[in-house]
Order: structure tokens, then sequence, then C-alpha cells
């Protein structure tokens, strides 16, 4: 019963006015009551959370919350790309020259995606990840690499679910929610972090400050679950030997080494 509550409010929604409610109910004090049933109905890992349940005042504060410093590991191999979140590996593929990914057999426009037309030819013929949050993963996201920043841009209004239902049975989702893209120059080529909104307009938080990124470095948080939809430059990446999906795995974690 309240697990499906739960799921209703942070997975279903995405109507203007009643996220904007739910939005509200979850920064609000009020919402610091529901603070422990959620952590036990996802099963939240407080062991490696930077403060207890308790020090959460809003729902919303504890999607956000820190880890303590030691709690991920960063591959630092100098050609390792790591996971910028804690999700799900949906999927990898190859992005076509038409600029088609197909995801859950459904095609996707990373020409829509991006918004950029100037942008698109490097990534025809490279490779796609797609990694989903749930509302039990914790929120922030990490640079997969060591870089520098292009760009970064916003394009979107509305944020459909991103969840494997979403993306099989809903429109164009990854290529038309609210979404943060920013596009980084590493060593060996062009790596493009897409974070899709999942729900609640506007639920994109950049943290990052200048344009170096360092790998496994703050970059943003979701205020509630979505998905982050990397790509590379054609030739450049490798994905990790024998990674399959779906697949558990969190930041830091190695999924592929990046090539000249």
């Amino acid at each position: 019963m309240i697990q499906g509550i739960y799921r209703l409010m942070i997975e279903l929604t995405n109507g203007r006015v009643t996220s904007g409610i739910l939005r509200r109910f979850a920064r609000s004090r009020v919402s610091r009551f529901i603070v422990p049933s959620f952590a036990k109905v996802y099963h939240l890992n407080q062991e490696e959370m930077e403060k207890g349940l308790s020090d959460y005042p809003t729902l919303h504060d504890l999607f956000v919350r820190t880890l303590k410093k030691e709690a991920r590991i960063i591959d630092q191999g100098h050609d390792a790309v790591v996971s910028p979140v804690d999700a799900v590996i949906e999927d990898v593929g190859s992005i076509k020259e038409s600029s088609e990914i197909i995801v859950k057999e459904k095609p996707y426009s990373i020409e829509e995606m991006l918004g950029d037309r100037g942008l698109l030819p490097k990534y025809l013929n490279g490779t796609y990840m797609i990694l989903y949050l749930s509302p039990s993963h914790y929120h922030r996201i990490h640079s997969p690499v060591d870089g520098v920043v292009t760009k970064q841009w916003t394009l979107g209004s509305k944020s459909y679910p991103v969840n494997k239902w979403g993306l099989k049975y809903g429109v164009r989702t990854l290529a038309k929610n609210y979404r943060v893209m920013t596009e980084v120059k590493t060593d060996y080529g062009y790596v493009a972090v897409v974070k899709v909104g999942a729900m609640f307009v506007n639920s994109i938080e950049t943290t990052h400050k200048g344009s170096e990124l360092k790998k496994g470095g703050e970059m943003a948080y979701f205020s509630f679950g979505s998905t982050v939809v990397l790509l590379f430059e054609k030739d450049i990446f490798q994905i990790e030997s024998g990674l399959h999906t779906p697949k558990e795995i969190k930041v830091g974690e190695k999924i592929g080494v990046l090539r000249k």
C-alpha cells in the first residue's frame, strides 16, 4: 500500500499542477514524517549516508543526500570511464548514421535529444549508454571522465516517467523530457552527459563550478529518480568486458575505457 503510493507519487505523475503540489510537499517540513517509512520501503543503505535519518528535515533532503567519502571508490585508471551514478544500466548500443538509437524496441533520435544539429556528426556511429535511477538510488551525478566542459544547455519542459515502462510505452521520453546536457572534451574525444528529468519540471540541479571536470567529481543532482544517457564520440569508447544489461552499478565503477 505505502509502496504503491510512493510509486504513484514519484514515478507516474508528470502534470504541471500535481508535480508542483508534490514538489512543495517534498520540500515541506511535514514530509519529514514519511522519511523513515520511505527509507524502509526503498531499502536505503543508511550505513553509507553522511547523516542519520533524523537529520533530514524533508523528503527532498533525503533524496539529494550525500554519502560518506569512503562510500564510493573511483577507478583511477587514466583511460577508465566510470559510472556517473548509482543506477541500473538499462541499455548500451551503437548510434546509427540516421542518429537513431533503439531502446526497449523503440527508436529515439539523438538529434532531437541534443537539439543541436552542429554537435550531432561527432556522435553518429558512436556509442550510447542508458543508466536508470530508481527512487532507491543515491541521486547525485558525478563526472564519468576527466575533461573540460565545452557546452552545457537545457531543453524540454515536461518530464514523463523514464523507468523501463516509460521507455517502452512513453512518447520519445529520452528525447523530449526536460534535460540538462553537458558536453565534455577529453584527451580522447567528446563525451556528452545527458541528464534526463523523470518528474517535476526543472528537477535537475547543477553543482559543479567552472569548466574543469575531474572523474568522480560531483556534477549535479536529481531531485527524484531519473536517467542519465552517456554519448561517446565515434571510435573512442570500448565497453567493459563482460558488462551486460540490465546491470546494477555504483558511482566510480568502471564501465569501459577511452581509446585513441
